[in-house]
């Protein structure tokens, strides 16, 4: 295990959700967090911005800076890059969490949305890897974790929204790839993909408002996240992780604070073939 105190992560998507509550759980071993998101104001019907989440970062125990990103222009990925080693002078860890989401079939897929999803997803995760990996190779334990699937190729997950699977998958391919090609500079490529839903405004905004109460709260994930985090970068690359098998590798059975509702049956998420 390599504790997470001195390092300096870079969040994407960090304002709420999976990405706040990743950035809080490193905050605690003292980690040094870059909160990134487009949300610099509070939002009338969405919670968190860089800001307050980064003084929440630093009320657990961690140090902060929270910066303005939209992670479609290249510009202000390497911008934000410039600014994280000129500040910290170094960077340990990027985790790729933001996602755009649009679960309809092809007839119903504007064009503008699958653009949307294929350049928040695909293209800056390949982006914010690309930028971040000169400085990641100099790290003594480098991660990318990336918030994707494992790939699985069932025609299941492609019949119903097409363009999302194809976004998400793409996010995944960056694991595969980066994972192989950096093994000898030691950077570990994972992905970590929850095994039922959870509790975030995406499931909010397009889901029935029960599944709420069929989800689990953002913790498990940033639990999860964090134990791959902190693993031997050398010797755990090229993994396709779900948050609950992560947990029971360390020893955690029960997740019944994880739940939203105890009492309700968990909604497995999708690309989950198996409870």
């Amino acid at each position: 295990m390599q504790p997470l105190e001195g390092k300096v992560i870079l969040i994407t998507g960090s304002t709420r959700g999976i990405g706040e509550a990743i950035a809080l759980k490193c905050a605690r071993d003292g980690a040094t967090l870059i909160i990134t998101g487009k949300t610099t104001k509070p939002h009338p019907s969405l919670p968190g911005t860089i800001d307050t989440v980064a003084k929440a970062v630093e009320q657990a125990g961690g140090k902060a800076l929270g910066l303005a990103l939209d992670v479609r222009d290249e510009k202000q990925i390497q911008a934000v890059v410039d600014r994280v080693i000129d500040a910290f002078g170094k960077l340990d860890i990027l985790v790729n969490n933001a996602s755009a989401i649009n679960l309809t079939p092809t007839q119903k897929t504007p064009m503008r949305r699958f653009d949307l999803m294929f350049d928040v997803n695909v293209r800056a995760t390949f982006a914010m890897s690309q930028a971040c990996l000169p400085h990641l190779v100099k790290s003594d334990n480098p991660h990318i974790l990336t918030l994707s699937p494992p790939l699985n190729l069932s025609p299941k997950w492609f019949k119903d929204h097409l363009a999302y699977t194809m976004s998400k998958y793409g996010m995944s391919m960056c694991t595969l790839g980066l994972a192989a090609e950096y093994k000898e500079q030691g950077v570990a490529v994972n992905s970590l993909w929850p095994r039922t839903t959870i509790a975030t405004m995406a499931i909010k905004v397009h889901f029935p408002s029960e599944l709420i109460k069929r989800s689990r709260h953002p913790s498990i994930v940033a639990d999860a996240a964090y134990a791959i985090l902190t693993k031997e970068a050398k010797t755990n690359s090229g993994n396709f992780y779900f948050d609950e098998n992560v947990l029971k590798e360390e020893g955690v059975m029960n997740f019944v604070d994880y739940a939203v509702d105890p009492s309700a049956e968990l909604f497995p998420d999708l690309y989950v073939e198996d409870k």
